[in-house]
């Protein structure tokens, strides 16, 4: 098998062609080794090789497990790989080298996905963008001039250049969904407590953060929601068990769905155009395939983002940064981080108790409202993003916001910032980019998006389907649909 071919295929095809005979797992291996030193120079996706690592792993791999051998890459945030470093993309957990596997991580390896990498990502996946400091920026293989969104941007890049069919991705804000929009592949949000973050962490962002992937098919989604799902001792969260596994829901038609959309930005700001093209054509093939079909406002407004999460992630960066402090026996400085995160971490500091116990009040109200609105609508329809992926380096700071906050941080004084109006300004920005991703990490909806639209300069532009809490079959049953009615697999950048 040659690049070319092992690109036709899926994760649960080349799966299939193992279980055959018909291709070994060393030469899938040595096909996206040989990619991923061809073409990651160019996307800087792949952040730490671990090759040995998986070549060991093959040797205990069930040749009849569902992905049987299939090469796999694993985020640089999130689950851990014993034995191999684990960044979370700052300069505080560099020469960090986990002691045991997470959960998840054993769930992959029992599927049979050989893992050979940890891809980019943000400083602690804080942006919808992929560019810290310590790994530098990951470069969009349909343009490299722009961003393949975040935090999950490694991943992105990955999969859409063709070094692995399916990798890891985990979403607090959107960070699945962001970087598949992006790449111009599918990305499935799973419901809050469907998948375990043990053995590292209870929960992460107040129960925002959840594990999933990014693929290029619907039903590699399926299949390893399928492995991964499921809780752990100790679980602070419990959930339904699905009625039948994800990989049968995705041969099941969907009947006729109820689904309001919205163009509305709940910034207050013009929608982008190609966004508008997005929903207007995804619109029309839904009722084409018989769905019915509502415009309505959108259902809440910017503050649930630049004041309710905004005021949860500074209180969680905070308490994260000192808890791997203690962890690891090692103090925060401001030398560690990034200027931003330095400034999230004291500003998390300075709120009190009752603020941060005031926000997470006003997220349940959020839950309980859209809990109503799935009475009544089977998914919300928006734009995944807030425009077409932008230029990398768009929404960093400026050379003077960066002089003016790098001072500020110096000088450690939190009342002159929040008087500054920085904070106001920073989530204005970042929401401006992501305004429709975060409202399903705080209700802990599932949610997914698809790539059914390209720019006219050729950048995917991703339309998200929101479902109801437990319900992620239906969304996997549209998904399978719209894959079926306007195919995308073939559909890949030429780098």
């Amino acid at each position: 098998m040659n690049f070319e071919e092992y690109r036709k295929h899926d994760a649960v095809a080349l799966a299939e062609l193992i279980k055959k005979k018909e291709v070994t797992a060393s030469e899938l291996l040595d096909i996206a080794i040989k990619r991923t030193e061809e073409v990651n120079p160019k996307i800087n996706a792949v952040v730490t090789p671990c090759y040995d690592v998986a070549k060991e792993q093959q040797k205990s791999v069930d040749a009849t497990s569902v992905f049987a051998g299939v090469p796999y890459l694993m985020k640089d945030l999130g689950p851990e790989l014993k034995g191999v470093r684990h960044t979370m993309g700052t300069r505080f957990m560099k020469d960090y080298i986990p002691k045991e596997d997470s959960v998840v991580t054993q769930r992959v390896k029992k599927a049979g996905l050989v893992i050979f990498g940890k891809t980019n990502t943000p400083e602690f996946g804080l942006t919808p963008f992929t560019e810290s400091e310590l790994l530098k920026p990951a470069h969009n293989p349909w343009n490299t001039e722009h961003t393949t969104g975040g935090s999950s941007g490694g991943s992105g890049a990955a999969v859409a250049a063709g070094i692995v069919p399916i990798a890891s991705a985990n979403d607090g804000g959107g960070s699945i969904r962001i970087p598949a929009s992006c790449n111009g592949l599918f990305g499935m949000k799973p419901s809050r407590g469907r998948v375990t973050l043990g053995l590292q962490s209870g929960e992460l962002w107040g129960g925002a953060v959840c594990e999933g992937s990014v693929s290029r098919s619907v039903r590699d989604s399926a299949y390893y929601l399928d492995a991964i799902q499921g809780s752990a001792p100790g679980e602070p969260y419990s959930i339904q068990t699905p009625e039948k596994p994800y990989s049968e829901e995705i041969k099941t038609q969907p009947g006729k769905l109820k689904i309001a959309f919205s163009l509305e930005h709940p910034m207050g700001i013009k929608q982008d155009e190609e966004n508008v093209a997005a929903i207007n054509n995804t619109v029309k093939l839904l009722k084409s395939l018989g769905h019915e079909v509502e415009e309505i406002p959108l259902p809440y407004k910017k503050e649930l983002l630049t004041q309710i999460l905004y005021m949860t992630v500074l209180g969680e960066t905070s308490a994260t940064i000192d808890y791997l402090g203690e962890r690891n026996n090692k103090k925060p400085t401001i030398k560690d981080f990034e200027p931003n995160t330095w400034l999230l971490y004291k500003l998390g500091k300075s709120f009190s108790a009752g603020d941060f116990a005031l926000a997470k009040l006003k997220w349940n109200e959020t839950t309980r409202a859209m809990g109503q609105f799935g009475l009544k609508y089977d998914a919300l329809l928006t734009p995944t993003l807030g425009m077409k992926p932008f230029k990398i380096g768009a929404l960093q700071n400026s050379k003077a916001e960066d002089i003016a906050l790098r001072t500020l941080n110096a000088l450690g004084n939190t009342s002159v910032i929040k008087n500054a109006g920085i904070i106001e300004k920073t989530a204005t920005k970042i929401f401006s980019w992501i305004p429709y991703a975060p409202l399903a990490n705080i209700t802990g909806q599932p949610s997914m998006t698809v790539p059914l639209h390209w720019s006219k300069d050729n950048l995917p532009v991703g339309t998200m389907f929101t479902g109801r809490l437990n319900d992620e079959a239906t969304l996997f049953q549209l998904a399978a649909q719209l894959e079926k009615a306007q195919p995308w697999f073939e559909k890949v950048p030429t780098i």
